[in-house]
């Protein structure tokens, strides 16, 4: 038994040898390495209807792939257009053409809508069939065109990263998904299906989709974007169109697909190893073109938060914008001029929903120093406490409130009627525009006798209701509120907050503004101030929220990084995995609310932490 090894060895020796004899030649030089294999042909299957304004994003993500476009073939297919999305595919294509290995184009200029559809996101059972039998044509050309692999794309999915191609192909699996995001629990998988074919969702979607577990993992549904093996023997066997003959479930494209996916014994797979791009979130049937523009906005201006902005391609052309001031005759943003990021995302998120603004730039609380608040006449409210953290008045938080009183003082110096005034750490709610101009509107037409407006607050007495005002929708009084991320104001409100003459007895800025229309519940500070007959209200629900709250990655606080007001050597950088006030509404604690009864000077919790800017 022993000569086993021994055999083993001496054979392996025989082969080594061999080996370096073929990569050498006679003369003892050794042949350079061969070269590696070309990358997989893959055929790039695009079905576009009524995408004119999502396309030109889109197809910068295709752009941008990195993936040799020699390897690549486009195959696209458009049809039951209202608007110009045919114009714009077809001029990418001419344009790109000479890029890729082959383009097949397959428009189809009439009818423009299904005789039985209800709207343009409509999907009755005609489209359902007629997209099947597109997805089954793009297959049988990735078939006959030899491809490695066939990639479908819809033209709502933004492939945000440029390797995702190529760490699906890797995958090596019959039938893979790059997991893609929106702004809920909506992706382009499902993760239980039930026996009748509909959607069930299971613990594990969740799992899978807020990211609490990475990999790729077998799910019986993907759809919208999805990468198929046609090299495997199995993928013959699947199809599109018509559906499978024992098929008896709700006609559906995807779910047809599931179940062609199954008969072929080939288990579908999800992955969420990186973020590889996002989605919008399907209409409802009877909504119009125009909303379906508002909600890619709004995931444009939301994907702006945590990454760089979509670009449209360069091979076509896209009109510029046309931005203006909704009525307002003014906007003002605030921006620290050090906080370039801010200023870059938010100018872009605005002029995506054609919005015109002014900046300005704010107060940088850490660069004051004492000669300059002495200069100003500046000193802190007698008495004044954080509610919450005990501490005395921040520089970041003077910073903040001579940014906002510059604004007012603008605002009076111009006479300006209706202003809007919004921080640059705004995160923007679906139809932001649309709505705020509607409460706006409603706002003139009733005759309401306003000040200041809340577009974007936290609301502090979540107990206690706040008064509906009438015949005005989405609007209500405002009660004691903290932040000021966005809100409108009024000439006459501008005079009243001058007025106050709060420098020399300054408080927070979201303080103040509580205090100056009588809803402030700690009324020693009140008393230094009179009239308080400020007109505040609020939109209900909220147009507006932070980018970010405590804790979350990317958070920073301006006003909380500081130094108190009249000591520069004194820092305040409270722990901010315990921030209070920061945090989103839904976390506060009813039992932290009622700030009625608190005498001055009390803190609800020393280890939390206020934050406006």
């Amino acid at each position: 038994m022993a000569v086993l090894p021994a055999l083993c060895v001496y054979t392996g020796t025989l082969l080594a040898a061999a080996a370096a004899a073929a990569t050498s030649d006679p003369a003892g030089q050794t042949a350079a390495p061969e070269p590696p294999f070309q990358k997989p042909t893959v055929l790039l299957a695009l079905l576009a209807r009524n995408a004119a304004h999502t396309l030109p994003y889109f197809l910068h993500c295709l752009d941008q792939l990195h993936y040799p476009k020699s390897r690549l073939a486009i195959w696209v297919a458009t049809d039951h257009n209202i608007d110009n999305t045919t114009a714009l595919l077809r001029e990418w294509l001419k344009n790109v053409k000479n890029l890729y290995h082959f383009v097949e184009w397959r428009p189809m200029e009439e009818p423009r809508s299904y005789p039985d559809e209800i709207g343009p996101k409509h999907w009755p059972n005609s489209r359902f069939t007629h997209v099947m039998k597109l997805r089954q044509a793009a297959l049988r050309t990735a078939r006959e065109k030899w491809a490695d692999y066939v990639l479908f794309v819809d033209a709502d999915n933004f492939l945000t990263n440029h390797q995702m191609l190529n760490l699906m192909i890797a995958e090596n699996k019959t039938l893979v998904a790059p997991m893609l995001e929106s702004q809920g629990l909506y992706s382009n998988f499902w993760g239980g299906i039930t026996p009748l074919g509909y959607y069930k969702r299971t613990s594990d979607y969740v799992l899978i989709r807020e990211w609490k577990t990475t990999g790729c993992f077998p799910v019986p549904m993907v759809h919208s974007t999805f990468l198929i093996d046609l090299r495997k023997e199995a993928s013959a066997k699947l199809a599109f169109y018509p559906p499978h003959p024992d098929y008896s479930w709700t006609f559906d494209d995807i779910i047809v697909f599931a179940f062609s996916s199954r008969q072929a014994g080939i288990q579908m797979y999800i992955c969420n190893k990186e973020n590889y791009g996002y989605l919008s979130v399907p209409l409802k049937p009877h909504q119009t073109l125009q909303e379906d523009l508002e909600n890619f906005i709004h995931v444009q201006t939301e994907a702006m938060i945590d990454r760089p902005a979509l670009e449209p391609s360069r091979y076509v052309h896209v009109p510029p914008k046309q931005p203006n001031k909704m009525g307002f005759d003014e906007i003002f943003m605030i921006n620290l001029k050090r906080r370039k990021d801010r200023r870059d995302r938010m100018l872009q998120s605005l002029y995506e929903m054609e919005i015109a603004i002014t900046i300005v730039n704010a107060v940088d609380g850490k660069a004051l120093n004492s000669s300059q608040l002495k200069a100003l006449n500046i000193e802190m409210l007698p008495g004044y406490r954080d509610p919450y953290s005990g501490r005395e008045l921040t520089r970041g938080e003077i910073g903040c409130f001579l940014s906002h009183h510059h604004v007012w003082k603008q605002v009076v110096d111009r006479r300006l009627e209706k202003s809007l005034l919004i921080e640059d750490d705004a995160r923007f709610e679906p139809q932001f525009k649309r709505r705020l101009m509607k409460l706006m509107d409603d706002v003139e037409e009733e005759q309401l006798d306003w000040d200041l407006i809340y577009i974007g607050r936290k609301r502090m007495q979540v107990e206690r209701p706040e008064k509906a005002v009438p015949n005005v929708m989405n609007l209500v009084e405002s009660d004691y509120s903290y932040w000021t991320l966005g809100y409108a104001i009024s000439l006459q409100g501008a005079h009243k907050l001058i007025a106050a003459d709060a420098f020399s007895k300054m408080l927070p800025v979201d303080e103040f503004l509580p205090v100056m229309y009588n809803k402030h519940p700690v009324a020693s500070y009140m008393e230094h101030f009179e009239p308080r007959d400020l007109k505040a209200f609020s939109a209900e629900p909220l147009l507006i929220y932070p980018t970010h709250y405590t804790g979350q990655p990317g958070y920073i606080s301006d006003t909380e990084t500081s130094t108190i007001w009249d000591n520069e050597n004194v820092i305040t950088d409270w722990d901010r995995t315990q921030s209070w006030k920061s945090r989103p509404q839904d976390e506060i604690h009813s039992d932290a609310q009622n700030k009625d009864a608190l005498p001055p000077q009390t803190s609800l919790d020393p280890t939390t932490s206020r934050d406006e800017l």
